[in-house]
């Protein structure tokens, strides 16, 4: 997959980006390049080959250093919810936005 310069001005357009001649050509270079780089990824075997939880576990056994999931914070939601225009329930009313 490539792009082509009218996909470039078709993304900074949606982007709200005023992009320059040189600017549009440089990410048209690098865009198409991160592409060839990911057909170059897909394009590897990889069958039989189990999925890694740390790069370095290719390599060595890694024992992943995990936090206990526990409480660190009281929970402080009225105090944060003194400022809000409409809450209820515990929730932030905000106006709605789809029809």
């Amino acid at each position: 997959m490539s792009l082509s310069s009218s996909d470039i001005a078709r993304i900074a357009s949606l982007a709200r980006l005023d992009l320059g001649a040189e600017e549009s050509e440089r990410m048209l270079n690098q865009i198409n390049g991160f592409f060839n780089l990911v057909e170059q990824m897909r394009g590897v075997d990889t069958t039989g080959v189990a999925p890694l939880a740390h790069p370095v576990a290719a390599i060595e056994d890694v024992t992943l250093r995990l936090m206990d999931d526990v409480v660190s914070e009281t929970n402080e939601r009225e105090a944060n919810q003194k400022s809000a225009p409409a809450v209820e329930a515990g929730l932030f009313l905000v106006p709605k936005v789809i029809e």
